[in-house]
């Protein structure tokens, strides 16, 4: 029986979504009882992302099953054996203290799919020699920050379409629709707009609808599934009449996010405004919708985004020499000093020890000599000349924005 009891991992929210996103600390701790003295061969933390599909096609002989699979990151810190080395831990409670950074990069939010993934977790596990390995995790919700095709947010968009009704009857229709914006968030109503010209000889009506279309790729194969959310029917429009259709289109509150920034599955919204003939094509406008965060709405309608979360949250635990324990007895182990925090992309600054091992500043320290100090002179001008600008963060710390490199040998959890 093993000796690793209430093995749990928890992180601290950053705000009142609970979610996460590029360039975010996750700051939390990882508890569990020992039973009795237990000699650990590796203790750690890691936070990943990862996508993943399959699906099958066929039955019997010919049935055959796509897969494939995407990792965005992963972030290790290590509490015992990072070199290598086993370490007694004497019974009783214990708990460790992480910080994990996302890193910068172009991440899709988190997506679960008919036949695929996208999930950001966080996962706890100690090994012993010769045991199978005692781990937990727990879901964490990543919200992307990338929406390139977002545009005018609030801009309408329309378009008209033409078709002969040639088939037990005569004459054509003509279809113009309009919608008030190209994107919206999650709750949010569009307001469509259609112009029926029925210059034909049949009765025709109008239909407006919402149309989700997830794409799986593995490989050259895809997998494509989509969802009418939302379908709506007007009136009766008489031959050799005109007439107008509004409509409320309401976005569903659980709508996912448009997916397009990652390489194995895509999320897309399209509005279609169409007049429905009997035994006849259907004239049709199909106009695609970008379901995004409200904070990427307000963004682009100018409001303020409000606070980031892309820094590191105020100290939730002690930082000095000598942290309070969390409970009555319970073994505090902030990492070795000696030990840095390990990740799946290539470091490209050196790391300096901090304390409780959290990973040092990204950003090295200026490599220019600082200015010479004069004294003050009454009424004489400002030390720097007149007309020159001091140079820029970006001057000094070029590389600073991308300080995280990717390992892609690193596949495997």
């Amino acid at each position: 029986m093993s000796p690793i009891k209430e093995l749990n991992v928890t992180y601290e929210a950053l705000n009142e979504e609970d979610t996460f996103s590029s360039g975010d600390t996750i700051t939390g701790s990882v508890s569990f009882t020992l039973t009795k003295d237990t000699k650990v061969k590796c203790a750690l933390v890691k936070a990943k992302g990862d996508a993943h599909v399959r699906w099958t096609e066929g039955s019997g002989d010919d049935e055959k099953t796509y897969t494939a699979h995407t990792r965005y990151f992963k972030e290790k810190q290590y509490y015992v054996g990072e070199d290598g080395s086993s370490r007694v831990l004497p019974k009783g409670p214990h708990q460790f203290k992480f910080k994990l950074k996302i890193p910068h990069e172009d991440m899709p939010s988190s997506f679960k799919g008919y036949s695929g993934r996208i999930v950001y977790m966080l996962e706890a596990r100690i090994s012993r020699s010769w045991r199978l390995p005692t781990s937990v995790e727990k879901e964490i919700t990543f919200v992307s920050k990338s929406f390139p095709h977002v545009g005018q947010a609030m801009c309408p968009q329309s378009h008209s379409v033409s078709k002969e009704v040639g088939t037990f009857s005569k004459g054509e229709v003509h279809l113009s629709a309009t919608f008030n914006r190209k994107a919206c968030s999650p709750g949010d109503t569009v307001s469509a707009v259609a112009k029926i010209h029925n210059n034909s000889s049949k009765d025709v009506k109008s239909k407006f609808s919402l149309v989700q279309r997830q794409v799986y790729r593995a490989g050259n194969a895809t997998d494509v599934r989509e969802e009418k959310l939302f379908k709506s029917v007007g009136e009766t429009i008489l031959p050799n009449t005109e007439a107008t259709a509004i409509c409320q289109v309401k976005i569903p509150d659980d709508a996912m996010y448009t997916l397009h920034n990652c390489d194995i599955i895509s999320v897309e919204y399209y509005l279609k405004a169409y007049v429905d003939i009997s035994f006849a094509f259907d004239p049709e406008v199909v106009l695609p919708l970008v379901v995004v965060p409200s904070s990427v709405i307000a963004f682009q309608a100018g409001e303020p985004m409000g606070p980031s979360y892309s820094d590191f949250p105020p100290p939730a635990f002690p930082m000095g020499p000598n942290p309070v324990p969390a409970g009555p007895g319970a073994f505090q182990y902030p990492p070795d000093p000696t030990q840095q925090v390990t990740s799946g992309y290539n470091n490209q600054w050196p790391q300096q020890t901090t304390p409780y091992g959290f990973a040092a500043a990204a950003f090295p320290p200026a490599a220019y000599p600082p200015p010479s100090v004069q004294p003050p002179v009454p009424g004489a001008p400002p030390l720097l000349p007149q007309g020159e600008v001091p140079p820029s963060y970006m001057a000094l710390y070029p590389s600073a924005h991308d300080f995280l490199g990717r390992s892609e040998s690193d596949h495997k959890s």
